[in-house]
């Protein structure tokens, strides 16, 4: 991407963005979008937004550039009162020096399906453009899909089409970064689902 393509698929395992500064948790070692927005930077990109689609909250991104304002970070996922990881993720933590104002959470309820899930999309969007990155990272979790042994949302394979295409109509380069997903008959429809919708 950083050489011209407009979009690269990172197809990772395990996941990443529960690794933090100092710590890894959730099946998480090394937190490949952080690394990811670290090399775009380095590169020369002056702001980095990455989107968090995991049914879980990247605790460790947040960590990682909490208290940046070169890195945006907004997630939506299940609300942190209930599942893991807990204590982070909740909608009053937007960053703070420097990155005061720079990260968004949208938790959101268990059960939810597309419909309820597709308003908090907008907003993460609508947020996103307003910081004007010059690049955007997609943590995807297909991990929100109703068949996840996991997870908790009610997301069907067929919504992950339509939620890479609002997406994509941001019109930035794109890293999009594999997280979690455990429904493994269903990962790869669902993942290939997303690439195509995008």
């Amino acid at each position: 991407m950083l050489d011209g393509e407009r979009s690269a698929f990172a197809l990772c395992r395990p996941p990443g963005h529960h690794a933090g500064k100092d710590y890894l948790g959730g099946y998480s070692y090394l937190n490949n979008a952080a690394i990811s927005a670290e090399a775009a930077i380095a590169a020369g990109r002056a702001r980095i937004a990455i989107l968090d689609v995991d049914y879980h909250h990247g605790n460790g991104t947040q960590d990682i550039f909490y208290e940046r304002g070169d890195v945006a970070y907004a997630s939506i996922h299940a609300d942190p009162s209930t599942d893991y990881p807990f204590f982070w993720g909740h909608a009053d933590e937007g960053g703070a020096g420097e990155g005061e104002g720079a990260t968004l959470n949208l938790p959101v309820p268990r059960g939810s399906d597309w419909r309820a899930y597709e308003p908090a999309l907008g907003r993460a969007l609508e947020w996103i453009a307003s910081f004007g990155p010059a690049a955007l990272i997609i943590s995807y979790g297909a991990d929100t899909f109703a068949g996840d042994p996991i997870s908790h949302f009610e997301l069907d394979t067929r919504d992950y089409s339509p939620m890479a295409r609002r997406i994509a109509s941001l019109d930035l380069p794109t890293l999009i970064v594999m997280e979690g997903g455990y429904a493994v008959e269903a990962l790869g429809q669902n993942v290939a689902e997303f690439l195509s919708g995008f």
